[in-house]
């Protein structure tokens, strides 16, 4: 049990968190966890690690890469348990990515249900459609998607 120890084995840490130990070195060897060492050079996690570790999880889950989190971690401490407000700065900027996440996933779901729908791709309402690629001038990607707007297939429809 490791409730009670102040620092943790690498495989305190993996029983805890689930992870296998070669996870927790590779979140090691990118900065996301530092170990204290002892003498020796065996590696001992803090009991916050567990915290840190999860969130890293999570986070992946949601679709973050490692260079976001590693990012979002840089202004959280190492070497000693995070404060409330350490946690609460985190989270927000997790939040607010997650609503603007959200926000284009409900977006893509409501202008591809009609292509979904009826299977048509119809010229008059898809909003995959891009005559002229007259989208170029919002920038990269599927830019109906992403929100901006359409003003309508072109004069020309046999562009696509």
């Amino acid at each position: 049990m490791t409730a009670n120890k102040p620092l943790l084995t690498i495989g305190d840490l993996s029983e805890r968190t689930g992870l296998s130990t070669s996870a927790i070195r590779f979140y090691e060897s990118k900065g996301l966890v530092v170990p204290a060492r002892t003498a020796s050079g065996q590696r001992r996690f803090m009991r916050a690690d567990i915290r840190r570790l999860s969130l890293i999880l999570v986070a992946q889950e949601f679709g973050f890469t490692i260079s976001e989190i590693s990012e979002q971690l840089a202004t959280v401490p190492t070497g000693k348990a995070p404060t409330k407000a350490d946690w609460t700065r985190l989270s927000n900027h997790f939040r607010k990515t997650l609503d603007e996440k959200i926000t284009r996933l409900t977006n893509l779901r409501d202008k591809l249900d009609g292509c979904i729908g009826c299977g048509c791709l119809s010229l008059d309402s898809c909003k995959l459609y891009n005559a002229g690629d007259a989208a170029a001038s919002y920038g990269r990607g599927p830019r109906y998607i992403y929100g901006d707007e359409t003003t309508g297939p072109a004069s020309d429809e046999s562009a696509t």
